[in-house]
Formats: C-alpha cells, structure tokens, sequence
C-alpha cells in the first residue's frame, strides 16, 4: 500500500529553511483520494519580500564570480537532482497524480537542463562594434540583470521549475522560485538538490504561497525594486495577469502560456508513425502539457484509416492509479479537469461529433478519449483541453489543413506528417507556432533549443543562447584610445 503520510516542506530565504514569518500552512491534497499530501509555509508579502532582499544581497558577489565556478555548481546540481529521482516520482504521484514514467523524464530532462545552462556559461559572449569617431573602441557586452523571479506550474514540475532558475543562474543572476501551489514539495525538491551542490546563501530561494495569498506574493515580488527579469509558465489567463502586473513596474517577462497544438496528418504521411506520435503527443501526462497534441488535423483521404488505427492506440493505453504501479494515464490534475473534459465532449457530441474510444469520467482516472468529426463550432475545437480528450477534424486539402491550424488564439507547439519533406517543411513554414516538427510528435523538448510560442502562447524564449539573451543586459561599453575632436 502507498504512503498517505503528509510531507511538511521548507521554503529557503537566504541559506535558511524557513517557515513563514506568521508560522502559516497551506495544504495540498492527492487529486485521487484527497489524501494530504503536502504541508508547505503560506507565505506572506514580507517572507516574499525577505527572499526577494536575500537574493539582491548575494547577487553583488555571485554576479563577480566566473563561469568556471557557476559551471561546476550547476554540474553539481544536476547530480544532486538525479539521485533524488525515487523522491520525484513519489512527490509528483502524491501532489498531482503523474505517472513514474512522466515523472522520471521530468528528472532526466530537468539534470539536461542544468548541464545545458553549465556549458553555456562560457557563452556569454559580446562584440565589437566599428564605430565613427577614431579610436574609439565600441563593445556591446552582456551582463547579469539582477534577481530573477521564476514561477513555474505543476504539469512538468520538474522541467519547468529548473527551466525557470537554470539559465538565469548560469548567466549571474540571483533567482526566487515561486512553487506552484499544486506541486510545492515537487518543487522544493529542486531546491534541496540546488542547496546540497552548494550555491551560495541567497543565490537560490525558494518561496511558497496558499492559492489565496498568489495574487499578493507575486505582486509584492514584482514590485520589488530588486527584481530585473520576470518568468512565468502557465495558463494564458494568468500570464496575462502577470503581463499586466510586469508593464506596470516595467519589468521584462518571460510568458509560456497555453497552447493548442495541432497535429496535421498530410495524405501521404507514414500512417503507423503519425498514429504512434498523435497517441504520444495526445495522451502523455494524461494530455496536461502545454505542447499535448490537442487538434489531430487529418486529410479526409485518409482519415478513416487513421482514425480507426489512432481509437484503437488510444483504447489500448493503460490508466491507473500510479502509486500502485506502471500505467500510461495517471491521475488527472483535479476534478475541475474532470468536469471540463466532460462538458467538451457532451457539447461535440451535441453537435455532431461521434466518440471512437473513451468517454465521459466519474474520477480523475480519465481514460483516453477520441472525438471524430470535430467541427469549428464545437468548444473543443477552440478550447484547450488540458486533459486525455482529444479531437480530430477532417480537412479536404493542404490548405484546409493550415487554415485550420491556424484557427486558433493559441501557438505553441505544431507537427505535420508526411512523406514528401519538401511539402512538409512548406505547410510547417505556414503554421503559426513557436515550434514544429516534422514527421515527430508536437511534444518535444531539448534544453538547447529556443522554446516558445506565438500570439496569445505567450513571447520571449527558454532554452540555449536564446536564454541567455533574455537573462542578461546588453550594455553599449566605449573606451576612447586618442584625442577626440568636439565640436566645441
């Protein structure tokens, strides 16, 4: 049987574990048995304020330290990481419901990202810039911002939350990671893993919030005079929020928000491989990832043949309860998942659309769930699902198919099959998306490169020297070599 005893976290201000100042808890429940699995400290503006003040103390002499020494710390964080991976998988199963194998890849591709943000200290680079006036040595170089407030969601806790502290630290910055109120011990074990690889005080900390108290912690954080760069990934509801609270105080965000990705299977795609990713792309964390396949646009030549081979992937997929074993589909996150799936697929079949495997839940075991024949006037058409039900829609041509990818507020990730490269990278150059990929499913990510989204998907971008540049200040430095002539 599973352990139901609650863990109590710390949060870190400052080198210290610390409560918060008016010894305040919040709770997190077991989305499955509503167990507790989490005690974490409620922290009020001044404990956001404290850790905000700590990081800006430690910044003066880590933003002086040199690459070599932020490289070894962060190598260093991602072994501490690795080796807490049985803590992962039992912290992610209990707060939100992940499956071990989606919570072990968070670790695997989290220890990625702290050693991409180790080899990319070196990277900062500068230029020399010829300039008019003789003897004048002209250099564009970067420098650390400041302090840096990530927030990073529950739905990859791992990734995000290292995405969010990783390159920020590597380029000399100070960081506070607010813990999402859903996955805070997930998200302090991050933490634990950045304090044992040895940074200094105040270089890394860490703060937690009931869901009451987000609006004032995070306003009181931004507000701060400190902070100089702002990161948030999470629903496009709240980054607007964040958005507007950031062009207030004038702090440069970082928004990766929803998505809505569409998956085009071209008439001549590899059916098999189209069928095995859409299933990936679709059902992996229970479809609770920001890139999840979400629309599968099919051409109507083929779309029979896919479909039935897609319902029957989809039917074969394993979900469970992922304390007590391996499965594919855990626990979704809530029952407002739950509710909001459900009311999808009652208004698509309301209107014509036909389920070809899952159905309607009563828990948050969702099983995988298939809509054929989605239309644009079905809210599942339009509206994130953020759960394992999905929809196909039907389009008559290449056009059609770009027409419909294109159909939507939201562009984060995209992926178009075929066996014709050429036609593929042409309709992929047609699709508005931050990401696509090309005969591969639309969830996919790689520590190096530049993630992102378009239009309400948010703007800036996570990932290699992309990173860097939204982490650093480009300064215009001049040194005159002789006499300058003025002009009077």
């Amino acid at each position: 049987m599973h352990n139901t005893s609650p863990v109590s976290i710390s949060m870190l201000i400052g080198g210290q574990s610390v409560s918060a100042q008016n010894e305040a808890t919040f709770e997190r429940r077991n989305p499955l048995d509503e167990h507790v699995a989490t005690i974490a400290p409620a922290a009020t503006a001044d404990d956001a304020c404290a850790a905000v003040e700590a990081a800006s103390q430690a910044f003066v002499s880590w933003s002086q330290t040199g690459p070599n020494q932020r490289r070894a710390l962060l190598l260093k964080a991602a072994d501490a990481l690795e080796a807490k991976q049985a803590a992962f998988v039992a912290a992610m199963a209990a707060e939100t419901g992940a499956t071990a194998q989606w919570a072990e890849f968070n670790v695997h591709l989290a220890a990625g990202i702290l050693r991409e943000a180790a080899a990319l200290t070196t990277q900062i680079n500068g230029e020399v810039i010829p300039s008019d006036v003789p003897g004048n040595l002209a250099m564009a170089i970067r420098q650390p911002a400041g302090v840096v407030l990530g927030m990073a969601p529950w739905n990859a806790p791992v990734i995000l939350g290292v995405r969010a502290i990783a390159t920020p630290l590597a380029c000399g910055n100070c960081v506070v990671l607010k813990g999402s109120e859903i996955s805070p011990a997930t998200h302090g074990l991050i933490i634990d893993a950045l304090n044992e690889a040895g940074f200094p005080a105040g270089v890394v900390n860490f703060v937690t919030n009931a869901p009451q108290d987000a609006a004032t912690v995070v306003e009181t954080m931004i507000a701060h005079p400190a902070v100089r760069r702002v990161n948030f990934t999470g629903s496009t509801h709240v980054g607007r929020i964040i958005a507007q609270t950031c062009a207030r105080y004038l702090k440069p965000v970082i928004l990766e928000l929803g998505g809505k990705a569409p998956l085009l299977v071209l008439h001549d795609a590899d059916i098999e491989l189209a069928v095995n990713c859409a299933a990936f792309g679709a059902f992996a964390n229970s479809g609770q990832i920001c890139m999840s396949t979400e629309r599968v646009v099919v051409d109507e030549r083929i779309a029979d043949e896919f479909v039935a081979k897609f319902a029957a992937k989809a039917a074969s997929l394993p979900c469970g309860d992922p304390r007590l074993g391996p499965t594919v589909l855990g626990s979704v996150v809530d029952v407002q998942t739950v509710s909001r799936c459900n009311d999808l697929i009652d208004d698509a079949l309301a209107k014509g659309a036909k389920i070809v495997c899952g159905g309607k839940a009563d828990s948050t075991l969702m099983p995988a769930t298939v809509l054929d024949f989605v239309t644009n006037e079905m809210r599942i058409y339009h509206e994130e699902s953020f759960g394992p039900v999905k929809g196909v829609i039907r389009a008559k041509s290449d056009d059609e198919a770009v027409a419909i990818a294109n159909d939507n507020d939201l562009g984060l990730s995209a992926a178009v099959f075929s066996r014709d490269t050429a036609r593929a990278w042409n309709i992929a150059s047609r699709i508005q998306s931050g990401i696509c990929h090309i005969n591969s499913p639309t969830v996919h990510d790689e520590a190096q490169m530049p993630f992102g989204g378009v239009k309400d998907s948010g703007y800036g971008r996570f990932g290699g020297l992309a990173g860097v540049r939204e982490f650093t200040e480009l300064r215009w430095i001049t040194m005159q070599m002789q006499p300058r002539s003025l002009p009077f």
